[in-house]
């Protein structure tokens, strides 16, 4: 159970990564670890992620380190929550058909990309890696069907801004976000932004200084 108190978003962009560690420490049969291990593997400083777990309570102790098994539910519950969440897709090009082929469940067990959506009746119809491909037009009551609370959108920016505010409308509470354009959601719908331009442009800026 969570603290009543604020999370920092730097804290919250971190989980995910704990979460990921613990979870591929799991399966390869270890069973503790201390926070020289997790820094050195995330490239994280231990005080950071001392500070970070602190927000939590007591999860792990002096001396101990932190119980593998024990730190993987408690992360799976935070990251994830305690059931399953039905995805959609909106927009199979060849990113959203890329992403469809991502197995997510290696990682996010609990996260189920239940349906894909397109406007291109060469591709609806069809499924990829399991998944159905749906014309858009269904797009307010398949949402509704399988209470879907999580949007993958993967369309032309202007696309995206004029589905976001319908989507929204219908159900959805989180967007991950692949369009470089700022979404019309209101601050309750959590959105993600992943511009790859931007990360691209990033990746090259600390190459370039890193030494």
């Amino acid at each position: 159970m969570l603290k009543k108190r604020k999370i920092p978003n730097a804290t919250l962009d971190r989980l995910p990564l704990y979460f990921k560690f613990f979870k591929q420490s799991e399966e390869n049969g270890v069973d503790r670890v201390s926070s020289r291990e997790i820094s050195e593997a995330l490239d994280i400083d231990s005080a950071t992620i001392r500070r970070d777990f602190s927000y939590f309570g007591e999860l792990g102790r002096k001396g101990y380190g932190y119980n593998v098994r024990a730190l993987v539910k408690f992360f799976s519950e935070q990251v994830q929550g305690n059931g399953i969440k039905n995805v959609i897709l909106i927009g199979t090009g060849n990113l959203g058909s890329a992403l469809l082929n991502y197995n997510f469940t290696k990682i996010h067990d609990k996260i189920n990309i239940a349906v894909a959506f397109d406007i291109d009746e060469e591709i609806v119809g069809s499924t990829i890696n399991g998944v159905e491909v749906i014309d858009i037009s269904e797009l307010e009551s398949v949402i509704k069907e399988i209470n879907a609370e999580i949007a993958i959108l993967t369309v032309p920016g202007q696309v995206g801004v004029e589905l976001s505010h319908d989507i929204e409308s219908y159900g959805i509470k989180g967007i991950l976000n692949f369009t470089p354009e700022k979404l019309a959601v209101s601050e309750k719908v959590t959105v993600h932004n992943i511009d790859l331009s931007v990360e691209m442009q990033a990746l090259l800026f600390y190459m370039k200084h890193k030494y």
